[in-house]
């Protein structure tokens, strides 16, 4: 009986390590999160698209020099003190626009007609000013109609200016254009500027893309 009860005191008891998994084993989900995160492929970073750049209108070889000059004003003889003074602040812009002035540009000798064609044919845009005096000349009005034949829809080409004339007087031939109100002078100049320099932009960028 004693040696029964000794045997019993010297058992071994069950070690508690072997009883509970390994702290040093990772965990089955663990090792296959980690795989997992390795080989999944990162995906591509989607890039905003890049605004146009504005071209530069003065730039040498650009559409802008395919033609004498950038606007030509189209006005009567009457109006030529505020027409002066409007190609002054056009040429003195840093773009340096060409414009061109019939009293200072047209070929002494030359004939009315082939002057006025010439004029617009060679010019980007052009200004009408349209006043009392520029609805009773006939050459304004053939010139007007030379303008439209250039460009029937505008595009920023034809460029309306109405000096004292109310709109029931606009001509018919220029609804479908908006016009700029000469009601603040230099607002109207201002407003000149931007619509010929938004006119040689697009010139300029589509020329680039074409030769893309």
């Amino acid at each position: 009986m004693a040696g029964w009860f000794r045997r019993f005191l010297h058992k071994p008891k069950p070690s508690s390590v072997e009883s509970t998994p390994s702290a040093s084993s990772p965990p089955p989900s663990s090792s296959s999160s980690t795989q997992s995160s390795i080989s999944s492929p990162t995906p591509a970073l989607v890039r905003s698209p890049q605004p146009s750049p504005i071209p530069d209108i003065s730039a040498g070889g650009s559409a802008r020099w395919a033609k004498s000059y950038d606007v030509c004003i189209c006005h009567s003889p009457g109006d030529l003190e505020v027409v002066e003074e409007l190609v002054s602040f056009l040429e003195g812009q840093p773009q340096r626009f060409r414009c061109f002035l019939h009293p200072r540009d047209a070929v002494p000798g030359g004939a009315v007609v082939t002057e006025l064609c010439e004029a617009v044919h060679n010019s980007h845009c052009w200004v009408m000013l349209i006043t009392p005096s520029f609805l009773g000349d006939p050459w304004c009005r053939y010139q007007m109609h030379q303008a439209l034949a250039e460009a029937p829809v505008g595009n920023g080409r034809t460029i309306p200016v109405l000096k004292d004339v109310e709109r029931k007087d606009y001509p018919r031939e220029l609804r479908n254009l908006y016009y700029i109100s000469m009601e603040l002078k230099e607002k109207s100049f201002r407003q000149i500027r931007d619509t010929v320099v938004r006119y040689l932009q697009e010139l300029c960028r589509g020329s680039w893309s074409g030769m893309e």
